[in-house]
Order: C-alpha cells, then sequence, then structure tokens
C-alpha cells in the first residue's frame, strides 16, 4: 500500500493497495516518482491487468483541511484495503513509517516503493490515478496548470494563486492557501 499527493497544495489524496500474483512478475516496477509519465502509465495498464488484486481510493480536499494531510492519507489507505476484503490473516505492508488504523497486521516499511514490489506497484497505481484526476482539473480551472504541476507549489501554481486566489479544490488548511479570496 501507498499514497500519492500529499505535498500538494490542491485536489484529493490517493491511496492504492495492490496484491501482485507472485507468479507473473511484472517488470519494471519503481518508486513512482522515479518512473518517468510514459512509463508509469504503461505499468499502472499492466498492474491493473495482472494483479490479483487492486484498489484505489481517496480522500476528499475537505477531509485533507478537516483532519491534517497525514490523517487523509491514512484515512484513504484504510479505504483501499477495506474495499479489497483481505483474509483476515492478511499482511499489510505500507510505504514510510506511518500506519493506518486496521484491523490487520501492518508493517510499516521505510523506501517501501523502492524495496518492495507489492508497494512500487501502489506507488504507480496511486500517482497516475491522482495524476488523470489534476488532468481532469486542469479542464475546469486551466489557470492554474494542474496539467504541468499536478497541484504542487511550483513557482506557476503560487503565482496563479495570488493573481485568481484559491479554487475549492485548493487545500485551505495549507499555508499558501490559507486565508485567499475563493474563485
Amino acid at each position: 500500500m501507498d499514497e500519492a499527493g500529499r505535498g500538494p497544495l490542491a485536489g484529493p489524496v490517493y491511496a492504492a493497495c495492490v496484491v501482485l500474483d507472485p507468479a507473473d512478475r511484472i517488470d519494471g516496477l519503481a518508486d513512482s516518482k522515479q518512473l518517468s509519465e510514459k512509463k508509469r502509465t504503461g505499468l499502472a495498464d499492466q498492474i491493473k491487468q495482472r494483479a490479483r488484486a487492486w484498489a484505489v481510493a481517496i480522500a476528499s480536499v475537505e477531509e485533507i483541511d478537516q483532519l491534517n494531510i497525514l490523517q487523509a492519507s491514512l484515512l484513504a489507505m484504510q479505504r483501499a484495503v477495506i474495499s479489497l476484503l483481505p483474509a483476515p490473516d492478511t499482511l499489510i505492508l505500507v510505504d514510510g513509517n506511518q500506519k493506518p488504523k486496521l484491523d490487520y497486521e501492518v508493517q510499516a516499511i521505510v523506501r517501501g516503493d523502492s524495496l518492495v514490489a507489492e508497494i512500487s506497484a501502489a506507488s504507480i497505481l496511486a500517482k497516475t490515478a491522482r495524476d488523470a484526476e489534476m488532468l481532469r482539473l486542469h479542464e475546469i480551472y486551466p489557470v492554474y496548470g494542474f496539467d504541468r504541476h499536478k497541484g504542487y507549489p511550483t513557482r506557476m501554481h503560487l503565482e496563479a494563486i495570488r493573481l485568481h486566489g484559491i479554487t475549492n479544490v485548493h487545500r485551505k488548511s495549507f499555508a499558501p492557501c490559507s486565508g485567499k479570496a475563493v474563485s
């Protein structure tokens, strides 16, 4: 299990959970941040076709602002796992040092997205799903450039916030967005 989208100023946070088939190895799995967009997209298609099971879930911008980004990320992870209905004795491996509260054994693995194929696969699914959502949001809010920076606090994005205020997809609890006019 892994998440994508903790650092951006806009959009939901995504989490994915993947159960790979050990007899059907997918070559090229790695931390999604280390892969090109084209490579991630191709691997995401393979994962969806060849994994034993997979799920993607989100926590909304409103949940991020209400709970904080860490708790919202853990909530999205809980939703992804629960949607798969794993067997009671399932071990859940999660990237990082934080564990969502689940009725399963959960093991946190720092740099797991680089070390464990299943976590790499989850990283790829979470990232490609979030990127697709940010492209959709770009169609609604083109002046913010979500198609380029995916909501991260780039110079371009910060300038767009300064000029146009924030939208309902911006995280109002994040410092650059708090106190800005909503457009």
